[in-house]
């Protein structure tokens, strides 16, 4: 697969070395072009051999994944600008929309989702939830403590979900499809409580959090 990856931050990193780990191609894009440089170069430095570019808006066409690895609402800023470009895509939102100024609620309405409003400002793409409930770090890995880490998967699109579902598992991972879309909601709540844990398990979640660029 050509998997582009849009932001080049700690979960970018994560899905790219994934990526690159099970056979694909990697292309990031990102508004800064050297952080997109640069990441391409401590990817191709890891020695998987495979391609891994920086690359303009244009990386999108003829790409078979695009994993919007923005927090929210950037990935939604994103999807509405490239709506025609995303059209027939599969489109990964990886985003966890909590509000960070009080770390106590999330920004989206009840009864609807990052990944619902994502799919709402690009209608025509196939959007998928996933890799949301995944810390950056543990991605590098692909694994805690000797198990392969669980991949959640959402989406009204069987065919996009299935070809996320390949990427997983072709990234050693374990993907388990959970359902519609809307079952992002429970996703995005599920991670926010994950991540509020964090503290109070000892565990440096500032590090670690998936949403963050």
């Amino acid at each position: 697969m050509i998997v582009t990856i849009v932001g080049a931050g700690n979960m970018a990193r994560g899905i790219g070395t994934r990526a690159l780990a099970g056979g694909h191609s990697v292309r990031l894009y990102d508004r800064n072009r050297a952080k997109a440089e640069d990441l391409a170069t401590a990817l191709s430095q890891a020695g998987s051999g495979r391609e891994v570019t920086a690359a303009d808006a244009g990386a999108v066409t003829g790409s078979d994944v695009v994993v919007l690895a923005l927090p929210y609402p950037a990935g939604c800023e994103v999807a509405a600008a490239w709506a025609g470009t995303l059209a027939g895509k599969a489109v990964v939102d990886i985003s966890n929309p909590v509000d960070f100024t009080t770390f106590d609620s999330l920004v989206v309405p009840a009864g609807t989702s990052a990944a619902e409003k994502i799919a709402a400002a690009a209608p025509d793409a196939r959007v998928v939830k996933a890799f949301n409930t995944t810390f950056a770090g543990p991605l590098v890995s692909g694994e805690v403590a000797g198990r392969s880490l669980d991949v959640f998967v959402s989406g009204d699109d069987d065919t996009a979900k299935e070809t996320v579902s390949a990427l997983a598992s072709s990234a050693g991972l374990r993907p388990l499809d959970v359902g519609p879309l809307r079952r992002a909601r429970e996703l995005e709540a599920f991670q926010f409580l994950h991540m509020a844990a964090q503290e109070r398990l000892g565990l440096n979640w500032s590090s670690a959090i998936a949403i963050l660029p």
